[in-house]
């Protein structure tokens, strides 16, 4: 009988899996607005396409990023404390003209934060400057392993999930590693797995195990901080009549990556939202994902402590 039953759960998860797997390909065939989302593993619809603020300087220049992406059309913003220009997306989220509710804004705590009690004051602090009552997502900014404190800096985030101050959390910068030791104690799974992840970085062995944990992969440097002069993606932006920018975006959305470019110039905000009137070929995606050389423009989560 209990061989019966261990043959009827793996056979119940393996349908679920499937499921959960075809799921997700039709979600990444329906990106074709910035209003499109994926659904993360708790129901919680998050925008494919947003704006990232890293290096963004507090005051103007921030407040006009985000006030031009959210006119022109972006539901999601990524900022971080580490920032320091979270009053400024505050004022740039005011001032954009579109109701809290159709926004999607995520923060993250920073290394020096975390540990349980230290992680609920710093989210605090976060949301009082970005004067938003909850967060859309809220995520641990990087493991820092050797600090011995990410399962505890989970814990708060699953309180303030639970609290409902926030509607997803999840990690960054985590590899697999880091993953495998998390989903051993907690309560609640990571929803979102923010990463470097690019042509040259594909990341495969993370996206899979991500895919097969329901964990969203979302892509920070997605443009390779500017290293754009590719012989390949130069062919494909001739071929599609699209920019380098334009190419790798595409190449993220379709392989189901949330990308948040960041710029700071209206005009390139809007050009890199223009991305859902063409769609790369297979042989095409294929050729960006042979690009990979495993480089890294930030550090390395193992090394970054």
């Amino acid at each position: 009988m209990q061989v019966q039953s261990k043959s009827f759960l793996k056979l119940w998860y393996d349908i679920y899996v499937s499921q959960y797997i075809q799921d997700r390909k039709e979600q990444v065939y329906m990106i074709d607005n910035l209003s499109a989302a994926t659904v993360l593993h708790n129901g919680v619809k998050m925008p494919w396409l947003g704006l990232g603020v890293w290096r963004v300087s507090e005051g103007n220049e921030v407040v006009h990023s985000v006030t031009s992406a959210i006119r022109a059309g972006y539901k999601s913003i990524d900022t971080a404390a580490i920032y320091g220009n979270e009053e400024g997306v505050g004022k740039g989220i005011r001032e954009g003209g579109v109701p809290r509710e159709e926004l999607f804004i995520t923060s993250k705590v920073w290394n020096t934060n975390q540990g349980y009690e230290s992680t609920l004051a710093a989210f605090e602090e976060s949301r009082t400057k970005l004067g938003l009552e909850y967060l859309d997502l809220y995520l641990i900014h990087w493991p820092v392993a050797a600090q011995g404190k990410y399962k505890d800096t989970w814990r708060a985030l699953e309180k303030l999930y639970k609290d409902g101050l926030v509607r997803a959390i999840g990690v960054s910068n985590f590899k697999v590693h880091h993953l495998q030791d998390l989903l051993a104690d907690c309560e609640i799974a990571p929803m979102v797995d923010q990463v470097e992840y690019h042509p040259l970085l594909t990341q495969k062995e993370l996206h899979s195990f991500c895919k097969d944990n329901k964990i969203q992969i979302e892509a920070w440097s997605p443009l390779m901080q500017g290293n754009l002069d590719q012989p390949v993606l130069n062919e494909l932006s001739a071929k599609y009549k699209k920019s380098p920018a334009q190419i790798v975006i595409r190449w993220d959305l379709q392989n189901g990556v949330v990308t948040i470019p960041k710029s700071v110039t209206e005009s390139r905000i809007i050009e890199n939202a223009n991305v859902f009137d063409f769609e790369l070929s297979a042989e095409d995606m294929e050729k960006i994902s042979g690009m990979n050389q495993d480089k890294r423009f930030g550090p390395d989560p193992d090394e970054f402590n």
